[in-house]
């Protein structure tokens, strides 16, 4: 009898312990440094947007000077196959 009830005293200590845990660790920390890691992290959303602006902008310059460069290209390879019939021709 004195087992089963050693047995329970320690595991409902052993729960009592790892549930506990979590609330002494809360009550430990001081409260301000939550707040001081808030405002560290706001100056960082607004670069986010910043960020991703510059590099949608960079993007869209590369695929516009790919666009164009590929343009030339198709327009200099139709200016060739054009005078390439003229030269057989004469």
């Amino acid at each position: 009898m004195k087992s089963r009830f050693a047995k329970l005293s320690l595991a409902t200590l052993i729960s009592f312990a790892i549930g506990f845990s979590p609330l002494a660790v809360m009550a430990a920390d001081p409260a301000p440094a939550a707040p001081a890691a808030a405002p560290a992290a706001v100056p960082a959303t607004p670069a986010q947007p910043e960020k991703a602006v510059e590099q949608k902008a960079k993007k869209k310059a590369k695929k516009d000077k790919k666009a164009d460069k590929k343009s030339k290209k198709k327009a200099k390879k139709k200016a060739k196959a054009a005078q390439e019939p003229a030269a057989a021709q004469q």
